[in-house]
């Protein structure tokens, strides 16, 4: 049987392109997606969408695929995916990558706290936040050279998607996986690890797509083939 699709959804300042590193270390015969979500989208930020903009994003990418998908979720990501993926029969597993796996009621704002100092608020009042410090708080285990690159890729995020609560919850009727990075502060996903059906830790800091593509790719393989046999 043919290995379902792999949707790769992005975390809040990134764009799709920051998937690029961990593609290349997967199967070349693998079909792997990628989606760009409204809320970080490359336009002005008073174009910036919201919260249930990404996830109508996930939710249309999901239903384009049209076949079995494992749908992956960095950090933010995983409040879009869970809000848009209620009901989608064909996503056979969501893995939350260092990820939100909010639930009904909850927001990035009620779980993190309104306006951490890393989310600079400076243009607040614009409606869009400009993350000022990704190196020690994305990027703390990755060559400078490679962190550079990757901060310099960063872009404005919507104030709404923090703010926004989840309505729905997909990991409450479709299986989850929580991958754990080790080398963050345990805190930020205490609430998260116990909501998926497993736990997986990978030794990294925030973008293990970075630092440790390979690695990576090989849990997330193992993730497919897992999805892939249920099928069967």
């Amino acid at each position: 049987m043919d290995n379902p699709t792999l949707l790769l959804v992005h975390g809040a300042w990134h764009r799709q392109e920051t998937w690029r590193t961990l593609v290349q270390h997967l199967p070349y015969d693998l079909d792997v997606r990628t989606v760009q979500l409204p809320s970080s989208g490359p336009v002005p930020p008073s174009e910036l969408g919201d919260l249930y903009d990404d996830a109508d994003t996930v939710r249309a990418a999901v239903e384009a695929i049209g076949r079995p998908t494992v749908v992956v979720a960095h950090s933010y990501g995983g409040a879009p995916v869970s809000q848009g993926l209620v009901g989608a029969d064909t996503v056979r597993r969501i893995v939350y990558l260092a990820a939100f796996q909010l639930d009904v009621g909850e927001s990035m704002d009620s779980v993190v706290g309104e306006r951490p100092y890393f989310w600079g608020t400076d243009h607040y009042d614009e409606g869009w936040y400009e993350m000022t410090d990704p190196m020690n708080i994305f990027y703390p285990d990755l060559e400078p050279e490679v962190a550079k690159a990757a901060v310099d890729a960063l872009g404005p995020h919507s104030v709404a998607s923090f703010s926004q609560t989840l309505t729905q919850a997909a990991w409450r009727t479709i299986d989850s996986t929580f991958i754990l990075t080790a080398k963050e502060p345990r805190s930020l996903y205490e609430s998260f690890p116990p909501r998926a059906r497993r736990v997986r830790t990978i030794d990294t800091g925030h973008s293990p797509f970075l630092s440790t593509p390979g690695e990576l790719a090989g849990m997330l393989m193992n993730e497919i083939a897992e999805a892939a046999e249920g099928d069967r």
